[in-house]
Parts: C-alpha cells; sequence; structure tokens
C-alpha cells in the first residue's frame, strides 16, 4: 500500500472512531450494532453491484467507498468489544488469499479456471476441517443469510461437485415445465378450496421449485440470477414509466383504461424502446 493509501486508510479509521466515540461522537453511529448495520452492509453490496450493471464509474467508485465503511463500522465496534481490529480483519483476508492460492503463492499448478475452482472448494472444506466443523457435507458451509437466489445457485454448485447435476440446460427446461404444470395443478386445487391452508402451502412449495430450478436453469447459462432479475426489474420499471408519460401526453390516466389499452401502451412504450435502441 502507498503512502497516500495508507494515509487515507488510517484517515476512515480515525473519522470512525470519532463517529463511535462515547462523547463527542454522532448519536446515531453510537446506538448501533452488528445486527442493526447488516442490512445496510447488504444493501450497499447490492448498490455496488447495481452501479457495475448501469458501467457508471463515478458513482462504482461512491458505492465501493460506502461499502467499504461497512467493513470500517463493524470492525470498529468489534475492537471496541474486544474481539478483533482493521488490521485483523486485513491480515485473515491476506493469509486467506495467500493460502487458497498455492498456484500463485506457491508451487501448485492449475489447470484452469474450473480447476481453480474445484481446489477453492478443497481448501474451503479443508478448513472446516481443521476448525472441526462436522458437517462433512458437500453442502457444508453455505451461509443461511444469503439472498435465497444465491443460496440456491450455491448448493446446485455444491451438488455438481460430485457429479449430481444434469447434463445440459434442455432436461432443466424440461423440469421448468414439469413443475409449471404442477403449480397449474396446485392453482386449481387452490381454487376449488380457497380456505384450505394445505392447499396454499402445497402451491407455495411448488412455486419454490420454479424457483429453484430457474436458479438452476441460469447456472447452465452461466448467467448470474440476481443479475438476470436486477435487469428484468430495471426493464419493468423503464417500461411502466414510459407507459405511464405516454397515457399522460394523450391526457389519460392509466388507472381508469381497461387492461387490454394498458397493454397496447405497452407495446408502444416496447416499440418506442427498440426504435431508441436500432
Amino acid at each position: 500500500m502507498s503512502e497516500s493509501n495508507a494515509a487515507g486508510m488510517q484517515r476512515l479509521l480515525a473519522i470512525m472512531a470519532r463517529l463511535r466515540d462515547p462523547e463527542r461522537g454522532c448519536p446515531w453511529d453510537r446506538q448501533q450494532s452488528f445486527a442493526s448495520i447488516a442490512p445496510y452492509t447488504i444493501e450497499e453490496a447490492y448498490e455496488v453491484a447495481d452501479a457495475i450493471d448501469r458501467g457508471d464509474m463515478h458513482d462504482l467508485r461512491d458505492e465501493l467507498g460506502d461499502l467499504l465503511l461497512q467493513v470500517v463500522f463493524h470492525s470498529r465496534m468489534a475492537q471496541e468489544a474486544g474481539h478483533f481490529a482493521f488490521d485483523d480483519v486485513v491480515a485473515a483476508i491476506c493469509d486467506k488469499l495467500e493460502r487458497r492460492h498455492p498456484h500463485v503463492f506457491g508451487d501448485a499448478t492449475v489447470a484452469d479456471a474450473q480447476a481453480q475452482s474445484r481446489d477453492w472448494e478443497a481448501h474451503k472444506r479443508r478448513e472446516r476441517d481443521d476448525k472441526g466443523v462436522g458437517d462433512a457435507s458437500a453442502l457444508a458451509g453455505i451461509a443461511r443469510g444469503l439472498p435465497e437466489w444465491q443460496r440456491a445457485n450455491k448448493l446446485c454448485q455444491r451438488a455438481a461437485t460430485v457429479g449430481f447435476d444434469w447434463p445440459g440446460p434442455a432436461p432443466v427446461i424440461a423440469k421448468l415445465h414439469e413443475e409449471i404444470e404442477e403449480v397449474r395443478a396446485e392453482f386449481a386445487a387452490v381454487a376449488a378450496n380457497p380456505g384450505d391452508a394445505a392447499a396454499h402451502a402445497r402451491l407455495e412449495d411448488e412455486i419454490g421449485d420454479v424457483l429453484f430450478v430457474c436458479a438452476n436453469l441460469a447456472r447452465h447459462a452461466r448467467v448470474d440470477p440476481g443479475t438476470a432479475m436486477r435487469r428484468a426489474n430495471a426493464k419493468f420499471e423503464r417500461r411502466f414509466r414510459a407507459m405511464e408519460a405516454l397515457a399522460k401526453a394523450d391526457g389519460v390516466a392509466l388507472e381508469t383504461l381497461s387492461l387490454a389499452a394498458q397493454d397496447r401502451y405497452w407495446d408502444r412504450a416496447k416499440v418506442a424502446e427498440r426504435e431508441r435502441s436500432a
């Protein structure tokens, strides 16, 4: 780290210490805990991903700073409680990176990125064994706090390391059609028994199966499901706002229109978007 970078890091650590100072600090910062800050940590990670999706390097710089602040915040609270400090966090990740990259920092060799991914998982298993973690499953160590789409992806990746995987996307698509038919059947059961809690629970299970298969399909396509969903959300929001603008330009309140009339505005918004991108 250069002297200027080191000075910048020390400045940030000093700012965080001042914010948490019991006498001179910020009331909001002083009252925070690991649990209260955790949602902000997750939010900042998503904002980093959003800036990357948009290709906005100015925002990415700022969002990475916000994410770094989260690391500093948690580290400061841990230091105050006598657990560890920021330097310990840095030392731990440096040690881990060197340990898990023996082909870079040692004499080992790997054939390609896929082989490195397998080696990485093997290193993680050994580390869990060294810590005395008794779970020997291939699925051990997958955090339960992950967003569920991400956890589904990791579960499938781990299962694939022992050969439990579809051979390609075609059978996954076939399975998706099968699960959709099961959802259709459960919707019919709920419609026939609207007050039946068990029927609704079965419908929930089948919709979960559809989403799980979709996560698997994304993995076979080498598509991150979170990124795909963010783009789908952005597309929907963009087109819906365009619908609203088109209706307003025609002097029409969107909520007064039939669904068929609203669909026509949706189609106009799609056409206009395609024309702009052509």
